[in-house]
C-alpha cells in the first residue's frame, strides 16, 4: 500500500514546504502528486497535511509515515551501495576541479559522505595545477569538474546538478538595498568585487552585462567570499554571488540583495564527467549523493530539469 515513492513525496514535501517546490524536487508535475498524495490518503483513510497552508502542516498520520521515510529510505540507499560494491565497482578515482569558489559549503559534506561508503574510490582534488579542467577531464587527468559553464567537448557529458539565482549583494545604507532588481545600465556606476578569475566564468559578466555591452565604474577581486562580504558591507562595492553563498550573510542582515535584472539571472551547476565513466556504481552514487546534499544543505535552488 505505502510505497518508496510516497515516502520520498513526503519528505520532498516537507522539506521545501510547498506542493510547487515538492514538485520540481521529485520531477513531478504539481497535478501529478497532489493526485498522488490524494490517492494515498484515500488508501488509507485519514488526511496526511494540512491543505493551504505554508509551510505544510502534517498530520499525525503525515509525521508517522515521515518518521518512516527518515528509518526507511536510508537503509535502502545503503543496501542499493553495498549491492554496487558487491557487484565489483568498488574501485576507482575521482580526482576533480571546481570552477566554483562557494561551492564547498554543499561540496565538502558532499565528499565526507561519499568517502564513507565508497573507501576504495581515491578522493582527491589536486592542487596547484595550471591547465583548463574540462579538457584536462577529457584528456582523463581528471575525473569530475564541478562548472557552470558547459563547454562542447567530445566524450565529456554533464550531469546537471541544480538551478541557482545570481544576486547582487549590496550594503544596508546602499540606494538599492531596497530595490527588487537592478538594471545592468545602473552597474557601471558601481564597483563590481569579484573572484580572481576570467570574467568569461561570471554570470554577472557573460548573461547580464556583455550581452548589452556595459561595463562597471571599476572591478576589484577578492579570494574569500567572507572578504567580499565585508568589502560590500563597509560600502567599497557590491558583488554578485549564486544565492545559496548570500543566505547566511542575508539572515544576519549583514548586507542586502536583490535580482540581475527583472527576470533574474539563473544558472544551472553541473558535474562533467568522461562519458565512458557515466555508469559507474560510485560515479552514478557520487552524483546522486551531490543532489541530495545540495538540497538538504543550500537554500534558493532548484531542480534542474
Amino acid at each position: 500500500m505505502i510505497e518508496f515513492r510516497h515516502l520520498r513525496t513526503l519528505l520532498a514535501l516537507r522539506d521545501t514546504g510547498s506542493l510547487v517546490e515538492a514538485a520540481e524536487r521529485v520531477h513531478l508535475t504539481q497535478s501529478a502528486l497532489s493526485h498522488q498524495l490524494k490517492d494515498l490518503e484515500e488508501r488509507l483513510g485519514c488526511p496526511l497535511f494540512l491543505r493551504k497552508t505554508r509551510p505544510v502542516q502534517f498530520t499525525r498520520a503525515g509525521q508517522r509515515l515521515l518518521g518512516l521515510a527518515e528509518q526507511v529510505l536510508p537503509q535502502v540507499r545503503n543496501a542499493e551501495r553495498d549491492i554496487a560494491r558487491m557487484a565489483g565497482g568498488e574501485q576507482g578515482r575521482l580526482h576533480m576541479a571546481i570552477e566554483c569558489h562557494s561551492c564547498f559549503q554543499w561540496l565538502m559534506p558532499t565528499i565526507d559522505h561519499f568517502r564513507d561508503h565508497w573507501p576504495e574510490v581515491e578522493v582527491d582534488i589536486p592542487a596547484g595545477q595550471h591547465f583548463d579542467p574540462l579538457p584536462a577531464l577529457a584528456r582523463e587527468q581528471l575525473d569530475l569538474v564541478i562548472t557552470a559553464d558547459p563547454q562542447p567537448l567530445a566524450q565529456v557529458h554533464y550531469e546537471p546538478l541544480f538551478r541557482y539565482e545570481s544576486l547582487l549583494a549590496v550594503s544596508r545604507q546602499h540606494s538599492l538595498a531596497e530595490r527588487r532588481f537592478v538594471t545592468a545600465e545602473e552597474l557601471s556606476e558601481e564597483t563590481l568585487i569579484t573572484y580572481p578569475v576570467a570574467h568569461s566564468k561570471l554570470d554577472v559578466f557573460s548573461r547580464f552585462l556583455d550581452p548589452l555591452g556595459v561595463h562597471p565604474r571599476e572591478t576589484r577581486t577578492a579570494e574569500l567570499t567572507m572578504m567580499m562580504m565585508q568589502l560590500v558591507a563597509s560600502g567599497r562595492g557590491v558583488c554578485a554571488l549564486p544565492n545559496w553563498a548570500l543566505t547566511e550573510y542575508l539572515q544576519r542582515d549583514y548586507v542586502r540583495a536583490c535580482s540581475l535584472g527583472e527576470e533574474g539571472v539563473w544558472g544551472t551547476l553541473y558535474a562533467a564527467v568522461r562519458s565512458d565513466q557515466l555508469e559507474l556504481a560510485w560515479m552514478t552514487d557520487f552524483l546522486r549523493t551531490a543532489r541530495e546534499t545540495s538540497f538538504a544543505v543550500l537554500d534558493g535552488i532548484r531542480p534542474a530539469n
